[in-house]
């Protein structure tokens, strides 16, 4: 049984179909809709204030542990230094 090679979609016969009415779709929406647009952009922004939030910091949970493991690394640091004299 052959097996055909992987065809990215943008390069079959529908996708350039689909890519052209998303295309129309598009330019429909910003010339005849722009006040519409224009009225969703505050509601975008307040919706990428959590979504910037929680992608930039990886969620939550692990801020206590981070902190706790600098703390460690710096004391262990101060410890393992020789005091005085010459090597």
């Amino acid at each position: 049984m052959e097996t055909r090679p992987h065809v990215p979609l943008w390069r079959t016969r529908g996708g350039v179909v689909l890519l052209g009415f998303l295309a129309v779709g598009a330019f429909y929406l910003l010339t005849e809709h722009t006040a519409h647009l224009l009225g969703a952009l505050p509601y975008l922004l307040l919706l990428a204030c959590p979504l910037m939030h929680l992608f930039m910091h990886h969620g939550h949970g692990d801020h206590d542990r981070h902190e706790e493991a600098g703390s460690r690394e710096g004391a262990g640091a101060e410890r393992e230094q020789p005091q005085g004299g010459v090597s």
